[in-house]
């Protein structure tokens, strides 16, 4: 796969502790991302934030969270994340979805190094 030039991000802001289907939820948006063929994903754990509850969450000891903020990031092709964030409406029940126009600068990988 090649982009490059106009693409989209999208970014799912959610709780660590979110579930789908009895499994974490970023990993099953990851999963999705996957198998619906997007050029990748990554997933960052937050040490601190607060949503829509202003509910802080944090890795402070003395306020130590078991629901730490989670960033799930995705770039592809603008019509192929618009397709996607329509999946992302039935699992997100929780969280922010955005996305915003980008410039693929560059977007390089080894075919010998990819698995299915």
């Amino acid at each position: 796969m090649k982009i490059e030039g106009k693409a989209k991000a999208l970014t799912v802001y959610i709780g660590e502790s979110d579930h789908w289907h009895g499994k974490p939820l970023y990993a099953e948006i990851v999963e999705k991302a996957r198998e619906f063929g997007l050029a990748g994903a990554t997933v960052t754990r937050g040490i601190m934030g607060f949503g829509a509850n202003s509910r802080i969450h944090t890795t402070a000891i003395l306020r130590l969270s078991e629901d730490l903020p989670v960033v799930i990031q995705i770039f592809d092709r603008p019509e192929r994340i618009d397709a996607f964030v329509q999946i992302l409406d039935e699992m997100v029940g929780e969280g922010l979805v955005v996305t915003w126009d980008v410039n693929v600068e560059r977007y390089v990988y080894s075919k010998a190094e990819s698995t299915s």
